[in-house]
């Protein structure tokens, strides 16, 4: 095994999904996929057809215990609904600086870590995530940013003896450099589920949704999980 990837079922993961099958083939690559306790299952669903399109191997586990004190509005726990603003305006809230509401607290470490973990016990090199500058800007999610994952990075070649190491191809990209790398590739992003709302279509008003319509735009390209 080469390499683990930390699989969401959004654009971000699924795009380096597509990066560690092309560098070292599907059968060297594992998927990890996290229920942290959101409101809705419809990301791990299409975490599921995602895998399955590759042929990789998926792992999926349930980790909502670590989040079970949090009040973030993604999580099925809360009463908070989710805000339907863009990331910048969400910011402007806070000054222009600040966690957004839907951040859960040190998700991202989390992961991270369970994935470091399981790498070094099927002797992957490697631990793919899909962090972006979009989502570190202003750090509306901390455990996004350049700061944070040289952090972790040097904590899990450390900690695993120098056996494995954190890889984030994207962290000085925005969503829409995600999109035209992952377009070259011919990333299933039909079978992508972004929203954070588990409706039958995507709100098209959250954070999330505003970001990756923005990110296709970009690209000149209609999102294939909104036509039709």
């Amino acid at each position: 095994m080469k390499t683990v990837v930390l699989l969401s079922g959004g654009v971000d993961s699924t795009t380096c999904l597509a990066l560690a099958v092309d560098k070292y083939g599907a059968d060297q690559v594992l998927a990890l996929t996290s229920y942290y306790g959101q409101k809705h299952v419809r990301e791990m669903e299409a975490a599921k057809k995602i895998a399955a399109f590759y042929g990789v191997r998926q792992i999926e586990q349930d980790l909502s215990a670590a989040f079970a004190h949090s009040d973030s509005s993604l999580l099925a726990g809360s009463e908070k609904t989710v805000p339907h603003a863009s990331y910048d305006e969400q910011l402007a809230e806070c000054g222009g600086s600040g966690t957004v509401d839907t951040y859960v607290p040190f998700r991202n470490g989390l992961f991270l870590s369970f994935a470091a973990a399981t790498a070094i016990s099927v002797g992957a090199e490697t631990v793919l995530y899909g962090a972006h500058a979009d989502d570190a800007a202003g750090s509306a999610y901390p455990d996004c940013t350049p700061a944070f994952y040289a952090a972790m990075r040097a904590a899990v070649y450390e900690g695993s003896g120098h056996a494995c190491t954190i890889e984030a191809p994207f962290i000085q990209k925005t969503k829409a450099d995600v999109v035209s790398v992952g377009l070259k590739l011919h990333a299933p992003y039909h079978l992508t589920w972004s929203c954070y709302e588990g409706k039958e279509k995507p709100c098209g008003k959250c954070g999330t949704c505003i970001d990756r319509a923005k990110a296709f735009a970009a690209n000149g390209v209609p999102d294939p999980a909104t036509e039709g």
